[in-house]
């Protein structure tokens, strides 16, 4: 109930911060921003598996919302909106077929007057227990990485962001049901590629022992 409470709140938030960009507020946009672009630079690299072209979605989906605010009708939370748009920029990339590139992680993504650090605060974790994260973590996206388009779309919105299924349906223009069985197939060969990923990494392991 809380969670939900919260969810309520941060939408009836968002609300309010488009109705003032509407009015010209540009402080209102940048809030906006800040709210909202690392989820979708996190969907836009798991669709496109690049930085660059991640980058590149963010730039294109925040700028398309901000001169389309007049089209926002409020039936959908902003986010779910927002989210859409860089899903059709990042499907789009992908069908452009261009070459994959990379920045550098340690850069901060600029997006309008604001700076999103790409890298999370130092948590104070050891070296081996932070590269032991990061390992674990690297074999995990290059697993959802490895997944077949439609169904790496339907598990990052769905998994990963956390988007209800009848929004990620919204999103894709597809039916409940079609979400279902393809967030069922993604799971499941995640899992199946997760198990032969970490079997693997355990044989490469004991070789280096």
């Amino acid at each position: 109930m809380a969670n939900a409470n919260i969810a309520v709140a941060q939408a009836d938030e968002d609300a309010a911060l488009v109705e003032r960009s509407r009015q010209g507020d540009r402080t209102a946009f940048n809030e906006l921003v800040n709210r909202n672009a690392q989820k979708v630079f996190r969907m836009a690299r798991h669709m496109t598996r690049n930085d660059q072209d991640a980058e590149d979605v963010l730039q294109e989906a925040f700028l398309k919302a901000f001169s389309r605010l007049d089209q926002f009708q409020g039936d959908a939370k902003f986010s779910t909106w927002l989210t859409r748009i860089a899903v059709n920029e990042s499907l789009m990339r992908l069908r452009k077929g261009r070459n994959s590139k990379t920045v550098s992680l340690d850069e901060e993504l600029e997006v309008g007057d604001s700076a999103i650090p790409r890298e999370v605060a130092d948590d104070g974790e050891d070296p081996e227990q932070t590269y032991g994260r990061t390992e674990m973590r690297e074999i995990l996206e290059g697993a959802i990485d490895s997944l077949a388009e439609g169904y790496r779309t339907v598990f990052v919105l769905r998994d990963v962001e956390g988007f209800s299924t009848e929004e990620t349906a919204e999103m894709l223009d597809l039916s409940v049901s079609a979400v279902k069985s393809r967030l069922l197939r993604a799971r499941l060969q995640l899992r199946d590629k997760l198990r032969r990923r970490l079997k693997s990494h355990g044989r490469e392991e004991e070789n280096h022992v």
